[in-house]
């Protein structure tokens, strides 16, 4: 008689199989990662002082993909952080696992307490999914500590007003014409020339272009007026070379480009490492074909040497000056800020046409 041994089912197939995360969970969790990302790099230069790209640089850089809803995570986290931060404290539930992961808990705190539903998507989003009633509770402790009915009454005594600007954008006239980018862009908003930089146009504030598609393939660039100054004020003429001494993330470099008509030189130093594809990105989406990117500290560059002996000007717009003001950098959404702490370590935009000796 024949004997058959009983098959003993794997360890994998025991294991009861995780459901698998729908379309919508999928871009919820890794939008939630990208936040936590660019709200890290945020916090930390706010922390030292330190000069980093503005909140809707980092959100819309190439890495990140869905940016609509990782810039409203991050703004809604950093309007809605002192709450945050009293909640977490009162509710005393982080160990020292997930203190090493902060950024992400307050993300996640906040579409708890305050966004949409969320699922027990991720590890950390189960941690604190288990923890919500701990965080309802420190929360309406928090209320009447303050002696407060409204979510809304909290974050008038933590934050400070907004600020209403214009939204301004540089037609890159390597690309397109002023004529035609009005035209184009007049068909869904109203807009104007500026009075002071020729290429730049003036839309309404908190206009949305970033899925444009002039913006998408480079015609325009959503750049501020303080900004769009800087190469306007330098003034290059087509076949200079010109030295741009702080370039990432590249605006004002493709800006010289154009004010250049593609003629000349423009040699683009970005001493930080982290910065150099931002700048690559900015000047292939230009379709400038007259920039060198280096990465190197234009300090060190000997004006003899004879790559470096024929520039006519330098344009120097230190990091810390901004990628736009104070109120297009979502600054008063910092920490800092906030606190009444905020301030701006390059008051002014510095353009600086010297001489290279």
């Amino acid at each position: 008689m024949a004997r058959f041994k009983a098959k003993q089912p794997s360890s994998g197939a025991a294991e009861k199989k995780k459901p698998r995360m729908s379309n919508a969970e999928r871009s919820a969790y890794f939008s939630r990662r990208e936040a936590a990302k660019v709200l890290r790099s945020v916090l930390q230069g706010d922390a030292h002082r330190r000069a980093v790209a503005s909140i809707k640089s980092l959100v819309y850089s190439p890495s990140i993909k869905n940016k609509k809803a990782t810039f409203a995570l991050v703004c809604q986290t950093l309007k809605h952080l002192p709450i945050i931060k009293d909640v977490l404290e009162g509710a005393n539930i982080l160990n020292s696992r997930w203190k090493r992961q902060v950024e992400l808990v307050y993300i996640i705190t906040y579409d708890i307490l305050f966004g949409q539903e969320i699922s027990f998507v991720g590890e950390a989003e189960k941690f604190l999914l288990q923890r919500k009633v701990s965080l309802q509770s420190a929360l309406a402790r928090l209320l009447v500590r303050k002696k407060m009915k409204r979510i809304e009454d909290l974050l008038d005594h933590y934050q400070t007003p907004d600020v209403s600007k214009p939204r301004y954008v540089r037609v890159n006239t390597l690309k397109l014409d002023v004529d035609s980018a009005l035209i184009e862009l007049r068909k869904q908003y109203m807009v104007e020339k500026d009075d002071l930089v020729p290429d730049l146009l003036k839309l309404p504030p908190k206009c949305d272009l970033h899925d444009h598609p002039l913006v998408m393939n480079g015609s325009v660039f959503m750049q501020g007026k303080a900004s769009s100054m800087v190469a306007a004020a330098l003034d290059p003429e087509p076949g200079w070379e010109v030295l741009d001494a702080c370039a990432a993330p590249g605006n004002k470099t493709v800006h010289l480009a154009a004010l250049m008509r593609g003629k000349g030189k423009v040699i683009a130093c970005e001493l930080n490492k982290e910065r150099i594809k931002r700048l690559a990105d900015t000047v292939r989406l230009s379709g400038a074909c007259n920039i060198e990117v280096f990465h190197s500290d234009f300090l060190s560059l000997d004006p003899k040497d004879p790559p470096y002996s024929k520039v006519r000007a330098i344009l120097l717009d230190p990091s810390c000056s901004g990628s736009g003001t104070v109120a297009e950098r979502l600054d008063h959404l910092l920490p800092s800020h906030a606190a009444g702490n905020y301030v701006h370590l390059c008051s002014v935009v510095i353009a600086s046409f010297l001489s290279f000796f």
